[in-house]
């Protein structure tokens, strides 16, 4: 792994990028050895530095759940990262534009515990059990470094989105909450509209067979750090629609039958 005082850089580098809305280098071009072990250590970094400036942790993201994303990027299981308080929005509510650099959206089921959940051995029947309620989202992702190198065309690597907070920047909360138990969450579908067109859809099965598998492997994820999901969290169980570009202006809404909707705009 780099040494530490290499990793708070790093760190410091992404804080950086993220408050002056400006794109860094790659992690994996400056140190091509860079590991998805060392990913997590900048991205626990810049975690503590945020921390320290006040906000406060409400929960937690899963990305790269899809087989056919994990595929592209060369990996075999999802990656997590940090939700922050001041990152939630309210169903409907206008999110100004200028918060983000270059911002894409994704549809997701978003679980609430009421009560913790540890690993190492913990299954999708712990996490049925520990979830309070479940609701449709929407995650709005953000990168702090270039996707594509502008000098080599080579793409970011997997590292470079764990070590940026697996891409997470905020998220959109909505619809209409239900039980865990009360559907069968593998054939929860939706369709994504921008500005009344449809540009996505996807069913809920596409996130590791059940959503909820997720939310199992990230509580085992954490047990060697000796961290857990705790009571309140709320955890985003992973996307099964693309990511699509936002623009400025835009108006999102995503349709989940009876489930209810969930929807925002970008001023």
């Amino acid at each position: 792994m780099l040494d530490a005082a290499t990793i708070e850089r790093l760190a410091a580098r992404l804080d950086e990028a993220e408050r002056t809305k400006s794109l860094i280098t790659m992690f994996t071009k400056d140190y091509p050895d860079f590991s998805i072990e060392d990913a997590y250590a900048v991205q626990r970094a810049w975690t503590k530095l945020q921390l320290g400036r006040g906000r406060i942790i409400k929960g937690h993201k899963i990305g790269l759940t899809s087989k056919a994303m994990q595929n592209a990027v060369g990996i075999s299981e999802p990656d997590y990262g940090v939700l922050f308080a001041d990152m939630f929005y309210a169903d409907a509510t206008p999110i100004p534009f200028d918060r983000f650099y270059a911002p894409r959206i994704e549809v997701e089921l978003a679980f609430v515990l009421k009560a913790p959940l540890r690993g190492p051995d913990c299954t999708i029947f712990d996490v049925l059990n520990a979830t309070d309620y479940v609701t449709p989202a929407l995650e709005i992702l953000e990168t702090r470094m270039h996707r594509v190198d502008p000098e080599t065309g080579k793409a970011r690597k997997v590292m470079d989105t764990i070590s940026d907070n697996a891409a997470n920047a905020a998220l959109v909360l909505g619809g209409r909450p239900f039980r865990p138990m009360d559907a069968d969450m593998r054939w929860i579908g939706a369709l994504l509209f921008r500005n009344g067109e449809v540009e996505e859809t996807g069913l809920a099965a596409g996130v590791l067979n059940h959503p909820a598998n997720g939310i199992a492997w990230l509580a085992n994820r954490l047990a060697p750090h000796d961290e857990h999901l705790k009571a309140g969290e709320v955890v985003l169980a992973g996307s099964f629609t693309r990511p699509v570009d936002i623009r400025r202006g835009d108006t999102f809404h995503a349709d989940y039958g009876a489930f209810g909707s969930v929807s925002c705009q970008f001023v």
